[in-house]
């Protein structure tokens, strides 16, 4: 049996998962994301390796996502062959849409910014590095990565990971909860289940830590099971999967993988009205993360230029009638100052100039929970003294200009495409320049 090991630049745990596939007594290739991808064909199966693909630009998993390597590896999974995605891999399978399985793989939920939450307190966000107890939670048969457990049995394995909460909408959970697809759930050394930290650690909708598609073949976990012994029950499984399947339920596959009935509703961007003072912040050096998302476009054949800046809104105290628009530029100047907001040596604050209008729209994202803007306000406060700070809120203005055809078809093509945003996570607004 042949494991094609997936990676794309950044990917970093390819040797923890080629041991742990060679363990399960299977063969392991390493198949990178410029090989040819006709090469796919010949395996049996797939592991999309975690790691920081592209730098978690734009957002983890999504540039990975629109990789031309993707359709391939979808092509093989509706042939009923296996594929595991862990941590970053697990960001791909869902910004892909390969899980749960949607009609047309429509992205259906977001893995988000980590939220440790305890009493209904934030104690932290952003990556987190553990090891913890997962849980299976559906029939051991309903997944080709969970044939050798029993349901109800717990493993103990590791986590690292900063964007690994799943979200999910309610009607769509429902669903899969109904369809046995909420594979494996944090749990404590007893086997108990619940949303605070420790036990969840990562704030993650119903301690979530797996799901798989409505065939069961593909599967996006966020903890790491190749990183331990204790996880070599999911290899083995896949393995045995395998086995069981190449000859007889593969051919039939196609007629057991009926897609989940939950509709998406396109997202449709509200134009931005600013509440406070706006600050935009522009790279001076090189924006790397703007330069891999014009690449990534020019591959999906969009005719478009890119450039990113950063957007500050900050609301000041309006129930303190002393502070005029005088002390309020005051303010805004010892913010600046603090360094909180830009790396003045290599961020300057700029405006908007020369907009072609007819051929240029800028789009505002936002994550629905602004973890950095809380935590911005929070130390301006009370390290900086500045309590005339309401809130601060964080966000990235994408400039879009259109170099060839429809400026709409093109903006609808890019937003269709969800390289900038995740309707599950973020928020997008129209900017008015």
């Amino acid at each position: 049996m042949k494991i094609a090991i997936i990676q794309f630049p950044g990917s970093n745990c390819e040797s923890e998962a080629i041991r742990a596939v060679k363990i399960a007594g299977m063969e392991a290739e390493e198949f990178l994301w410029n090989e040819n991808p006709e090469k796919l064909k010949e395996f049996d199966g797939y592991f999309i390796v975690g790691g920081f693909s592209y730098e978690d630009r734009s957002r983890a998993g999504i540039i990975s996502a629109l990789d031309p390597l993707m359709p391939h590896i979808k092509a093989e999974a509706e042939k009923g062959k296996p594929v595991l995605g862990i941590c970053n891999g697990a960001q791909i399978l869902v910004e892909t849409g390969m899980v749960p399985g949607l009609v047309d793989n429509k992205v259906g939920m977001a893995l988000a910014v980590n939220k440790r939450m305890k009493d209904g307190k934030i104690l932290g966000t952003g990556f987190y590095n553990t090891w913890t107890n997962v849980k299976l939670t559906a029939p051991s048969g309903t997944c080709a990565f969970t044939r050798n457990l029993k349901e109800g049995e717990s493993i103990h394995i590791p986590l690292a990971h900063g964007e690994g909460r799943f979200v999910i909408p309610e009607g769509l959970l429902d669903e899969m909860k109904v369809n046995s697809l909420d594979v494996f759930r944090y749990s404590d050394e007893n086997g108990e289940i619940n949303d605070e930290f420790p036990t969840n650690p990562n704030g993650s909708i119903e301690s979530l830590a797996a799901v798989c598609n409505t065939a069961g073949n593909v599967m996006a976990m966020m903890p790491h099971p190749e990183r331990t012994p204790n996880g070599q029950v999911i290899f083995t499984s896949m393995r045995d999967y395998i086995a069981e399947k190449k000859e007889i339920d593969m051919i039939h596959h196609a007629d057991r993988q009926a897609p989940l009935s939950f509709k998406t509703v396109d997202y449709t961007p509200k134009e931005y009205k600013p509440e406070g003072k706006e600050l935009l912040v522009d790279l001076v050096i090189t924006d790397n993360e703007a330069a891999t998302v014009n690449n990534t476009l020019k591959q999906l054949d969009i005719h478009a230029d890119i450039k990113r800046l950063s957007h500050w809104e900050i609301n000041i105290d309006s129930t303190d009638s002393k502070i005029d628009s005088t002390d309020k530029n005051e303010l805004i100047d010892k913010i600046v100052k603090s360094g909180e907001l830009l790396n003045t040596n290599k961020e300057t604050i700029t405006e908007l100039t020369n907009i072609d209008k007819e051929k240029t729209i800028l789009l505002l994202v936002r994550y629905r929970d602004d973890f950095v803007g809380q935590s911005k306000t929070d130390t301006l406060q009370k390290h900086f003294g500045l309590s005339e700070i309401e809130d601060i809120k964080k966000g990235t203005l994408w400039q879009i200009t259109v170099e060839r055809g429809n400026i709409e078809e093109v903006i609808k093509y890019i937003l269709d495409s969800h390289i900038l945003f995740n309707q599950y996570s973020q928020e997008c607004f129209i900017y008015k320049a």
